[in-house]
């Protein structure tokens, strides 16, 4: 039986630990370009233990950022950047994941640390949000511009150009983020899907942009290489999507070529009555993992060495992602690999320290 400091193997990548970066927002990147901060703050993580470094959610096009300071991937411009960053992570002996994302309705706010409001018209950063259905996320945000099949096809080959460019900059691990209210959750819940057409209604229907996006994705990414999908697992409203769906969504997706489901939930709806708990996402992915037969990872108030060692050791997850408590400690591995009395991840210019 795996514990957490066990290594993890997937396609021809393997883990030295079950322990990953969660993909955390850092907006503070200009015209979606990695900088020093970047490198230093994913390196620290990696050099701090974690097996799987995960980037932000990494925008493939403009209009697909969450916020004007974002990362971006949607041009070739933006891989050079990137080298230095997986090839660091790599020399700490992580491996190199990376996010691709597309905010749609939930697009064109502002930091959080500024508010996080929707940027207001007439500014000169304001830019034109999307979604399946002319909806707004809340009040006070866009109304968005409903996506035609033309425009879903292109968005898709947005997708697809944006992980050739990850596979040249070094990335060895790739997950869509089809989670947390964003474009592709807004198209599979039925709270944000109104459409009529083959991508509405049906749950068949409502699948189609994911699993066509994966179609197009992965004749572009190897199979020696980790294909993964971020989902939200239930929108905690009564009507809306369930865990159930994820299991049926996880059944398809690992059909379509998909290695791993990173399990999340929540985000479509800023309303919905979410009680939180420690590793309260978890029976999440034990439900996908065992009802669809397809390795996962977990997040979700994960804080403590032992309550993440559990998660694995109980067959519950493949991998635990750590959010938050990974940016209040670098070197959280590091020290879970103390607590639990197993042989230190750790460089040798840190070793006398512990």
């Amino acid at each position: 039986m795996p514990g957490l400091f066990d290594p993890f193997t997937i396609c021809g990548v393997t883990l030295r630990n079950r322990i990953g970066m969660s993909p955390m927002c850092q907006y503070s990147y200009r015209d979606g370009f990695s900088n020093e901060w970047q490198l230093v703050h994913l390196g620290a993580r990696a050099a701090g233990g974690a097996g799987l470094i995960i980037t932000e959610a990494t925008a493939v096009e403009a209009n697909g950022r969450i916020t004007p300071y974002d990362v971006g991937i949607w041009s070739d411009a933006h891989i050079e950047p990137l080298a230095p960053v997986t090839r660091f992570l790599k020399e700490k002996g992580a491996v190199a994941g990376i996010q691709l994302s597309h905010a749609g309705r939930k697009a064109c706010t502002d930091r959080p640390w500024n508010g996080g409001k929707p940027i207001p018209p007439g500014d000169p950063r304001v830019w034109q949000v999307v979604a399946p259905s002319p909806l707004a996320f809340t009040e006070g945000h866009q109304a968005p511009h409903e996506l035609n099949t033309g425009e879903i096809r292109e968005v898709q080959k947005m997708f697809r150009a944006a992980a050739t460019r990850a596979l040249e900059a070094g990335f060895e691990w790739l997950e869509i983020h089809g989670a947390h209210g964003y474009l592709f959750h807004s198209f599979y819940s039925p709270l944000s899907n109104r459409r009529t057409d083959e991508y509405g209604g049906s749950f068949d229907n409502r699948i189609r942009f994911l699993l066509e996006t994966i179609h197009t994705v992965r004749p572009v990414w190897p199979e020696r290489l980790p294909l993964t999908v971020r989902i939200s697992g239930t929108d905690w409203l009564e009507g809306g999507w369930s865990v159930e769906e994820s299991v049926q969504l996880a059944q398809h997706l690992k059909q379509a070529g998909v290695d791993l489901i990173d399990c999340s939930a929540g985000g479509n709806v800023p309303t919905a009555p979410v009680s939180v708990w420690g590793s309260y996402q978890v029976p999440i992915s034990e439900a996908i993992r065992r009802g669809a037969n397809i390795p996962t990872a977990t997040v979700g108030l994960i804080t403590e060495p032992v309550q993440a060692d559990e998660i694995i050791r109980n067959n519950r997850a493949d991998v635990v992602l750590l959010g938050r408590a990974m940016l209040r400690d670098p070197q959280w591995a590091l020290h879970a690999a103390q607590s639990l009395k197993q042989p230190l991840p750790a460089p040798p210019q840190y070793l006398r320290a512990f």
